[in-house]
């Protein structure tokens, strides 16, 4: 029953987490679209009253005027529309979602018995835990005094951009090393999702709100205040694909448990950016095909890195295993918890449906078996002490 109340929690703040993400995102992604199709505004009238740019649009049967104004207006109504709680709940579910699935077992899903850092690899469960909050901590603060001291007054937002692109490529390397794959993908979007959720939380909303008081109290506000927001508005508008597939990373293991997955997270990191540029530059009037070309192409490359090597896959098995021999491999190190009445008490239900009661459940999952145990991905943490010899036969299976 307790399994089984944690999957039902599980489901309701997944759903919970998506909602609250598309709302943001999608509210994100329409004001930027906004922003930069701003045209300036035809009538003297609007001109004179401050109004800096215009859009006309239509949607949904109807036709839409939008008005951005340089400075408040005459009078700034009460009722203004505020974006900040789609962003907090999306964290706070998101970082919920993380206690439940990695940080109430860290043994299985965090600590990393591969690392080629002895530390890493002997890292007791508290302690893998302590390490995943403070690599999310630390990931935040890096970049927020980058943002602080390399473009305060931002001036320089191109070095700025520079950094924060160095800093993720670093940001990946780590996680790979000290996390099992799954978790540093996730720890990796988590890192900038929170970066996200901390520049509303710090920055956007904090210099909105000193902007409308200043404005009803008919002061000028300070500029840096609106530009400050900008930067770090247009920094989450970057990091938004990127995230969203290191989100989802966790449903295919041939990415995080390759050797090179901190190459291939970059590769997906800067392509999500690349593509995201080509729609903010779209919405501006400026198409540049270069940037999603170059995206696409980062994206291959990924694939060509992450493919299996045919000649691994035959290595030292000593010939083709037979039907008994794998059964009794997936009999011994997979079905406790890969069975549709599973044996271990922390599921009520085979993880990612996969069950392998039968030989035909066996023979439908073929590819994936064979690449997360020639990956060491599974089991996890070794718990079942599956030999290399063993994961040999796996590899070696043809049928």
């Amino acid at each position: 029953m307790q399994a089984y109340i944690i999957e039902f929690v599980n489901l309701l703040l997944r759903w919970l987490h998506v909602i609250a993400a598309i709302a943001w995102i999608g509210e994100s992604i329409y004001f930027v679209m906004l922003d930069n199709g701003l045209r300036t505004p035809k009538a003297a009238e609007d001109r004179e009253k401050g109004v800096f740019g215009e859009m006309w649009a239509v949607h949904g049967g109807g036709f839409y005027h939008n008005q951005k104004y340089a400075t408040a207006p005459a009078k700034l109504p009460n009722d203004l529309h505020w974006s900040f709680w789609k962003a907090y709940t999306t964290w706070l579910s998101g970082f919920a979602l993380f206690v439940i699935l990695y940080m109430v077992n860290p043994g299985f899903y965090l600590v990393n018995p591969d690392s080629n850092w002895a530390w890493a690899a002997n890292l007791t469960g508290w302690q893998a835990n302590l390490l995943a909050l403070g690599f999310l901590l630390g990931g935040w603060v890096v970049y927020n005094e980058l943002c602080k001291r390399i473009s305060p007054n931002m001036e320089r937002d191109g070095l700025l951009s520079i950094a924060v692109a160095v800093m993720m490529v670093v940001v990946a390397y780590l996680s790979t090393q000290m996390f099992t794959g799954r978790a540093a993908f996730l720890l990796t979007g988590a890192v900038m999702a929170t970066a996200m959720s901390a520049n509303v939380f710090f920055w956007i909303i904090p210099g909105q709100r000193r902007m409308v008081k200043a404005m009803k109290a008919g002061e000028a506000p300070n500029p840096l205040d609106g530009k400050r927001g900008k930067q770090r508005s247009v920094h989450n508008t970057y990091f938004t694909l990127p995230v969203v597939l290191l989100m989802v990373s966790n449903h295919y293991s041939f990415i995080y448990a390759h050797e090179l997955s901190w190459v291939v997270m970059v590769l997906f990191i800067f392509a999500g950016a690349l593509i995201r540029q080509f729609f903010v530059l779209m919405h501006a009037g400026n198409i540049q095909p270069a940037y999603p070309a170059v995206g696409v192409g980062l994206i291959l490359l990924a694939f060509w890195v992450a493919a299996p090597s045919p000649r691994a896959a035959v290595e030292g098995a000593g010939g083709a295993p037979t039907q008994a021999q794998i059964s009794g491999l997936i009999e011994q190190h997979c079905t406790q918890c890969h069975a549709r009445n599973p044996e271990h008490a922390g599921f009520s239900a085979p993880p990612a449906g996969y069950a392998f009661d039968s030989w035909d459940d066996i023979l439908g999952h073929k590819a994936q078996i064979q690449q997360v145990v020639g990956s060491r991905y599974m089991p996890l943490g070794n718990i079942t002490n599956m030999s290399d010899e063993e994961r040999d036969i796996i590899a070696a299976w043809e049928e």
